[in-house]
């Protein structure tokens, strides 16, 4: 199977010198856990996800309507294109820990963004005995790797 197959046509986009209000609202209005931050040419530079939106406000002690997303947005980029085997970027996510991978087309433009969901709902979609199958190996060691916490975050606690 392959990206092109589970990729929904509808794509959000953000840019570098908007602000972290104008980011929220996007993921407000559709329901979005993170966008891609893209450049004048449409090319994905980074990731901005509900937390760092969150962060960002707290950290600066402002209103998200006064920090720019380039302030915040990060910039630790996995992507994967339309063709890629859905399995390659199943193994991008897992080695880099990350629910959703950009997706881009032969120019490096954004065309959708692929999601741990996009991915579970397609299984889902599939006969029972394959859903079965599918549960004991990929997801499953999808979600641990993606899941783990990362040291940083263990020392903090």
């Amino acid at each position: 199977m392959r990206v092109r197959s589970l990729m929904s046509p509808a794509v959000y986009s953000c840019r570098a010198d908007q602000t972290l209000a104008q980011a929220a609202r996007l993921l407000w209005e559709h329901d979005l856990g993170c966008v891609p931050v893209v450049d004048a040419n449409g090319r994905p530079v980074a990731m901005l996800t509900d937390r760092d939106i969150c962060m960002a406000a707290y950290l600066r002690g402002a209103p998200v309507a006064e920090i720019d997303i380039a302030s915040a947005m990060s910039t630790d980029l996995f992507t994967c294109h339309v063709d890629d085997v859905l399995s390659e970027a199943e193994r991008t996510m897992m080695t880099r820990q990350v629910r959703r991978l950009p997706v881009v087309d032969d120019e490096g433009k954004l065309v959708a963004v692929l999601s741990l969901n996009d991915i579970v709902l397609a299984r889902k979609r599939t006969a029972l005995s394959k859903v079965r199958a599918f549960l004991r190996g990929d997801v499953v060691e999808t979600l641990a790797a993606i899941s783990r916490h990362r040291e940083h975050a263990q020392a903090a606690e």
